[in-house]
């Protein structure tokens, strides 16, 4: 969704509200975890969450708030595993000690010092790296939107195949309620359940009421839904999708999507580049 980028939280307006976010969830959490807190303590309106960063599926505040993290963990309040699950360095950090603006120009001075040194410095590294991923994520996205509603279905198909999914099948029907398709979600090989799914190759976002058909859809069929898009989903359909005393409906948005399709090796190749450094140290000890 285009509109002005003007109103979305700079991302040095986000840096404590991350930190407060972490606390709340007791000093750790995923990515998806914080932004919705961060969002959610700072209210940020839905227009506003629908903006996009550039061409891609990934939404100006999440970009933004990439930053946010970036800059605590260069600043040593942070650290992050390979897991995706970032955490607060210490139980002990109090907000009221903190000041964003200190946090920012102590880490571009820390920058300019190693570029000085060095020739480069972290954040210049960091900012290529973040572009080449933008590249790749909106070249993904691009295709994806190109897709016919077939193909996308099959790829739905695929990608839940890979994912441990059994006995997919895409049905696809018109006058389904948007069921596109079923599986068998398997559970370390001892519990399954039947799941349906409904695919939605656009770029606009889903909405709460769409939620609330594909769950009627459901009605008597099954007790669990996936719904995956290109897009994104509005904060009332997440609430919607979860919402206590209704069939719960898993969601996967562009991000997660162009993700997913990576860790998978589907359509995407990763290419790593070989490092090698001679170690003086060990000749030296001969």
């Amino acid at each position: 969704m285009k509109r002005s980028a003007s109103s979305v939280p700079t991302f040095d307006s986000m840096i404590l509200t991350t930190i407060q976010a972490l606390q709340i969830l007791g000093g750790s959490g995923t990515t998806e975890e914080i932004y919705e807190k961060v969002v959610q303590l700072l209210n940020v309106p839905d227009k506003v969450l629908e903006i996009l960063h550039g061409s891609t599926s990934q939404s100006e505040v999440e970009y933004r708030l990439a930053w946010s993290r970036t800059y605590l963990k260069k600043y040593g309040l942070l650290q992050n595993s390979a897991r995706g699950v970032w955490s607060l360095v210490s139980t002990s950090i109090n907000l009221n000690d903190l000041d964003a603006k200190e946090i920012v120009r102590a880490v571009r001075d820390a920058d300019k010092n190693k570029s000085a040194s060095s020739g480069s410095s972290d954040e210049t590294i960091a900012a290529i790296e973040t572009l080449e991923g933008l590249a790749w994520h909106q070249q993904l996205h691009k295709t994806l939107l190109s897709l016919d509603p077939f193909a996308f279905e099959r790829l739905a198909q695929r990608l839940l195949r890979e994912s441990g999914f059994i006995q997919v099948q895409v049905t696809g029907k018109s006058g389904d309620g948007g069921i596109d398709g079923v599986g068998i979600a398997r559970i370390n090989g001892f519990l399954s359940f039947h799941v349906l799914f409904q695919c939605k190759r656009y770029q606009g976002s889903v909405t709460a009421g769409q939620i609330r058909d594909f769950r009627g859809a459901m009605q008597g069929r099954t007790d669990k839904g996936l719904f995956i898009t290109t897009g994104t989903f509005t904060r009332d359909a997440i609430k919607e999708a979860t919402r206590d005393g209704a069939p719960p409906i898993d969601l996967i948005d562009g991000e997660q999507l162009v993700e997913r399709l990576k860790e998978l090796g589907l359509g995407v190749k990763i290419t790593m580049i070989e490092s090698v450094e001679v170690d003086v140290g060990w000749f030296e000890k001969i």
